[in-house]
């Protein structure tokens, strides 16, 4: 077996988890998994590190979150409570979809900073309807799945506007409706 680094973001947020707890060692016959303690703005996150057999490596690509993501964690984490309380659709909906980009024009300044705090991505910032609260998951059929990090004064109902980096790619995307889902 080789052992693969995999940082989690494992916020402690009173849920009964301790950081005696995330410093714990758990051993099964299949699996080894190993918790520390990693502080980001005064957030607890952890580190595990898993146990995995040799050959599934070769599908198994492992990224560890950069500093930049973990802090990015750490503002949408604000919105903990409001995206468990949030009664979001169970079933797949249509979302009636168009692109943006972080152009003063469109969006009144230049920072690429979204209404959540965090900075925008292209393929995962999406700006969502405020009954969906900021870090809900979104999985857009045929696009891959986004984050609700964004408001705007047109975004109602089932519209949605999905971060593109350009303007041209925004103006070729258009107007679609997509099926869409929320995700766990």
């Amino acid at each position: 077996m080789r052992v693969i680094s995999v940082f989690a973001t494992l916020l402690v947020l009173g849920v009964g988890l301790t950081a005696k707890a995330l410093a714990a060692e758990t051993n099964t016959n299949e699996t080894n998994i190993k918790t520390e303690i990693k502080l980001v703005d005064g957030r607890e996150y952890g580190e595990i590190v898993y146990a995995i057999p040799e050959d599934s490596l070769n599908y198994l690509e492992v990224k560890p979150l950069t500093e930049e993501e973990l802090k990015r964690e750490a503002k949408l984490a604000r919105f903990k409570d409001k995206l468990e309380k949030a009664k979001l659709p169970k079933e797949p909906f249509i979302i009636n979809a168009s692109a943006y980009t972080a152009a003063a024009d469109e969006c009144g300044k230049s920072d690429g900073i979204t209404a959540s705090g965090v900075k925008v991505m292209e393929n995962r910032t999406i700006a969502c309807p405020p009954q969906f609260p900021f870090g809900a998951k979104i999985k857009i059929e045929g696009m891959g799945t986004y984050v609700c990090e964004d408001r705007g004064g047109a975004i109602k109902g089932n519209h949605f506007d999905i971060y593109m980096q350009t303007k041209k790619e925004a103006f070729s995307f258009g107007r679609k409706n997509l099926l869409a889902e929320v995700v766990k």
